[in-house]
């Protein structure tokens, strides 16, 4: 399957593998930005044949991970109320919140509905007219067009009983604050394809210009990764730094500029907590006040709600790439897939989700075979 085979063929890595061998003189620490690239990385054992002087750091691109606790919290709020129908994708309804998830507000009588895009909330919302249908707008850039053609649609349609619950972050912000970390010793970047697609390459060129690090788009299989690791480590070789797209199939530089434009008109740039790492600034999008009848955090009236975090559950240090999943205290033991402290556990993209799935269990992760 074009596109698809080729990108995971064996012979391939095999040859990618042996130029990034061939190149690497020194020691580099390189952080895949994306959750999916993480569990592409130890599914396929991509992590343990890498030289051994090529450290992989798992960076916060797992939009389910960094909802803030206490946004789930707000979510928890509105689904147990009796005139709500609380629409969101599977992903989110395990993920914990100060007491519960949206699965035990289901559990409890609650109408909470899995959907599989923003416009399945809008027929639900046709369908029960008596009904306050919500839906759990999360994510990076990647699914920000998707929730933005739905509060367009539902206005075009005068649609009043729907309305979402904001949780976007966005990835430049994130490297931004990274970067800026003292205790930062990032020397590479690779990119998350599916955003760039999105937003295009600038925000990273002027992260590149301001810092002096590479940054790599690339892809999600096998091939791509390991291409996006060999160019990362011929620039570090090279004493070099630019944004270099390894992945031209999907990747424009001007990314997609319809879905730029449906960002851009729907929502606004905000602040964003990020759970278990704090406010970045910036890092965020709102609903813009020209359609705040379709922001379920003012008419719900749940802005204020505040929450704290488990202070057994690292997943804030995980998310920075300044702790390995299972270096926790807590991994494997008291927070597992069934009874998971953080998001970084039970989320599709979560490293430890990716380590326990994997068997990446011991002390001695990271070690060579």
């Amino acid at each position: 399957m074009k596109y698809v085979e080729e990108f995971a063929d064996p012979e391939a890595a095999r040859r990618i593998l042996g130029r990034i061998a061939a190149r690497t003189t020194r020691r580099w620490k390189i952080m895949e930005v994306c959750g999916g690239q993480t569990h592409a990385i130890l599914r396929h054992g991509i992590d343990q044949l890498l030289p051994e002087e090529i450290e992989l750091i798992h960076g916060p691109g797992c939009p389910v991970c960094v909802t803030p606790i206490e946004l789930i919290d707000r979510a928890l709020a509105i689904a147990a109320r009796p005139e709500v129908v609380f629409c969101s994708f599977g992903d989110m309804l395990r993920v914990p919140g100060s007491d519960g998830d949206l699965f035990s507000v289901r559990a409890g009588g609650g109408d909470v509905r899995v959907v599989y895009s923003p416009l399945d909330a809008l027929t639900v919302a046709e369908d029960n007219p008596s009904k306050e249908v919500v839906f759990f707008a999360v994510g990076f850039e990647t699914t920000a067009p998707a929730n933005a053609l739905a509060v367009i649609e539902a206005r075009r349609r005068g649609l009043t009983n729907f309305s979402i619950l904001v949780s976007h972050v966005r990835v430049p912000p994130a490297l931004r604050s990274i970067l800026e970390s003292p205790d930062s010793e990032i020397d590479g970047f690779l990119a998350a394809g599916h955003v760039c697609t999105v937003m295009g390459d600038q925000e990273y060129r002027a992260l590149v210009a301001e810092f002096g690090v590479p940054i790599v788009i690339t892809g999600f299989e096998p091939v791509d990764v390991l291409e996006g690791i060999h160019r990362v480590v011929a620039q570090l070789e090279a004493g070099t730094a630019e944004v270099d797209n390894a992945y031209p199939r999907a990747v424009r530089a001007e990314g997609n500029r319809v879905a730029r434009e449906m960002i851009e008109t729907v929502f606004a740039a905000t602040d964003r907590a990020w759970r278990g790492v704090g406010t970045i600034p910036d890092s965020g999008w709102r609903l813009a006040p020209e359609f705040g009848a379709f922001d379920a955090e003012l008419l719900f009236e749940v802005a204020d709600v505040v929450a704290e975090e488990d202070p057994v559950c690292r997943a804030g240090e995980v998310l920075l790439g300044v702790l390995r999943p299972s270096d926790c205290e807590a991994f494997g033991t008291s927070c597992t897939p069934r009874t998971p402290l953080g998001a970084p556990m039970v989320s599709t993209e979560g490293a430890c989700a990716a380590y326990h799935r994997y068997g990446r269990l011991g002390r001695e992760i990271g070690a060579r075979p």
